[in-house]
């Protein structure tokens, strides 16, 4: 079975996703959805998630990822698989733009989760950071702070 890409693209702050593979289209075992992250640029907060693995592969540019306290740089060609459970975050320090591949097992991720997150973002002035923390535990997140 082949699936197309929506092609939409989903603005969350500064960081854009696409989704290429939806748990629908694989019988629920993987989503797959590809992200930007600018130099600099904001990230989620430290956090787990019990219920799926999370696989990133460098496409573009460098993330520095923590998981467990452990940094570790991902950059084109390189693979960090990430446990349920285990506390992650990302950033970026390059000095470059970087895109990155996420591959989450079993599929239970998808678009909502940062649609949610953007209509929480567009909203005039600061972002209502109790409403992001429940919007993350509502898609299965749990925040580490």
């Amino acid at each position: 079975m082949t699936t197309t890409a929506t092609g939409e693209e989903i603005q969350v702050g500064d960081i854009a996703i696409r989704f290429l593979v939806e748990a629908e289209s694989t019988a629920g075992t993987a989503a797959l959805f590809e992200f930007d992250v600018p130099s600099e640029g904001s990230a989620p907060p430290p956090h787990s998630h019990d219920g799926w693995e999370e696989t990133v592969y460098g496409l573009r540019g460098t993330l520095t990822w923590t998981v467990d306290g452990i940094a570790t740089e991902v950059g084109p060609g390189e693979v960090l698989c990430i446990p349920s459970a285990a506390v992650h975050r990302f950033e970026n320090l390059s000095d470059e733009s970087a895109t990155q591949l996420a591959v989450v097992t079993p599929g239970l991720l998808g678009p909502a989760y940062f649609r949610d997150l953007a209509a929480l973002l567009s909203v005039d002035g600061p972002p209502d950071r109790t409403a992001m923390l429940d919007a993350m535990r509502r898609h299965g997140l749990v925040p580490a702070i």
